[in-house]
């Protein structure tokens, strides 16, 4: 930003101005690749290397400085995996490319990712990426210098993917347009272009050492946490895809009789904004059912760096989702979240309750937003209410975290649960201390040095109360019987 924009900003919104200053004052940079004492990780003492970190920047603006930022040659490695897909999605999305020749590229590119010299120079010219794919051959060079189970990885997801993206060319090809019908053709399509990816960064935090072995088989989350942020970016995105006759929103969504829509592309007409905003409040209702997954993922992260790379996305996923919810903006130009949010996002995205404080506060204005004329009314309410749900069942509200290091925790004393806890503690502690007197009397009493513990608190009054009143049953039949006895042998 120039220094007209800083003042402008300072003029018209100061608050967003104090965020952005705090943000380029205080937000240190955890990593500099640049600097030699890095470039046995980083590779940038490579000329092809730094051509890929530069490609990095080219073709992802939001992912760059968080790939950057990822500890030792962990950071490397994702940069060699998001330029491979990158590379993979530039042939799958360039329409000049006819089917005959696009289907062999796509179902075979996991293996020109590792043939040396291999380029492509026959993309549009309006392309964004197509310089990547005329210079693949540096990425290719690199990917063969990777670890060998990073290679790996990378190359079977990538042989994954490759083979979902060439279906649905095909059928886009055949069609003249992409459509999908089917809610779960949606999700299949999300699962090629971004599920994969979630579970393709899983096997490599694994493999990396820096998170536990097992999160690479956590494929059910791992791919809910790609589907967020691909669901987050084709609802954004609804008007260039449209431009584009891309039309990635499920018929089965969009061409409800309640709605009354032929075309797609039919909801950014005028007259049309209230009926669109009930396809979109369904739209943004299928993203969030995968918010309590992205949570439960986050919270398995150990590794700070780790966590920061896969945090800060979903941070900007749910705040997005929020601004696009009840927006009729959104049908007429790609929307996005204003720099001073984004600025605090990255700065609070550090651990995982402040993450779930942040989707709590997006939820919560998503639900106040709801209206009740909306036919999807109740289920917002219901998938807002499953992440309050989950964030009081994992950090609850009324313990309120120290604002210094060290100290414990406090809890609200107006919440009933404090008192809960707090009776809970005192028996926890009454029975622990219980518990060391015995083990301890035990102890001095197999060691002669004192009386088991029964002697020497006595026989309890509990016994003899007991023993008393047995001795007086006793008695009182014996009295009983003789008195009979003598009664009767009056008589006789």
């Amino acid at each position: 930003m120039g220094a007209t924009a800083w003042l402008t900003l300072l003029l018209t919104h100061p608050l967003e101005f104090r965020t952005l200053l705090q943000f380029w004052l205080f937000h240190e940079q955890k990593r500099d690749i640049t600097s030699m004492k890095e470039h046995a990780t980083s590779g940038w003492d490579r000329q092809t290397m730094r051509r890929c970190w530069e490609f990095l920047d080219m073709t992802s603006r939001s992912f760059s400085a968080v790939i950057k930022e990822v500890e030792g040659d962990l950071a490397r490695t994702i940069c060699m995996f998001y330029l491979v897909l990158r590379g993979l999605d530039t042939i799958e999305d360039d329409m000049t490319i006819p089917d005959d020749v696009k289907q062999p590229i796509l179902r075979s590119f996991h293996k020109l990712t590792i043939t040396p010299g291999w380029t492509y120079n026959d993309s549009g010219p309006t392309e964004k990426d197509r310089q990547l794919l005329v210079e693949y051959d540096k990425v290719i060079e690199e990917v063969n210098l990777l670890d060998p189970e990073y290679k790996s990885i990378i190359l079977d997801i990538t042989e994954k993917m490759e083979n979902g993206m060439a279906d649905f060319a095909h059928r886009a090809a055949t069609a003249g347009a992409t459509y999908i019908d089917k809610v779960e053709d949606y999700d299949l399509y999300c699962h090629y272009v971004a599920g994969l990816v979630g579970e393709g960064l899983s096997r490599l935090f694994s493999a990396s050492k820096k998170e536990v072995s097992w999160l690479g088989t956590q494929l059910e989350i791992s791919n809910s946490m790609g589907l967020l942020l691909q669901k987050t970016n084709i609802i954004r995105d609804y008007r260039e895809d449209c431009d584009d006759k891309r039309y990635f929103w499920p018929k089965e969504i969009w061409g409800k009789k309640e709605y009354g829509f032929q075309e797609m592309k039919d909801m950014y007409l005028p007259g049309a904004e209230e009926r669109a905003q009930w396809v979109q409040s369904e739209m943004i209702l299928d993203a969030m059912r995968h918010l309590t997954d992205a949570l439960d993922y986050l919270r398995l992260l150990k590794n700070q760096s780790v966590f920061t790379f896969c945090a800060i996305p979903a941070t900007m996923a749910i705040a997005t989702l929020d601004l696009c919810f009840m927006n009729p903006a959104m049908f007429q130009r790609n929307v996005k979240i204003r720099k001073a949010e984004a600025a605090s996002l990255i700065m609070r995205s550090v651990n995982p309750r402040d993450v779930a404080e942040i989707f709590r506060h997006h939820c919560r204005s998503i639900h106040a937003k709801a209206v009740p004329e909306d036919p999807n009314f109740l289920r917002i309410s219901v998938a807002c209410g499953k992440v309050e749900q989950w964030c009081e069942h994992n950090f609850p509200s009324f313990v309120r975290m120290p604002s210094t290091a060290g100290n414990p925790p406090t809890f609200d004393p107006e919440d009933a649960r404090t008192s809960i806890l707090k009776k809970s503690q005192e028996i926890d502690q009454t029975i622990t201390q219980r518990k060391r007197v015995a083990q301890l009397q035990e102890k001095q009493g197999s060691n002669g040095e004192a009386k088991p513990a029964l002697a020497q608190q006595g026989v309890p009054w509990e016994l003899f109360a007991v023993v008393g009143a047995i001795f007086g049953i006793l008695l009182i039949s014996i009295l009983g019987v003789v008195w009979i006895v003598v009664m009767f042998s009056d008589k006789f």
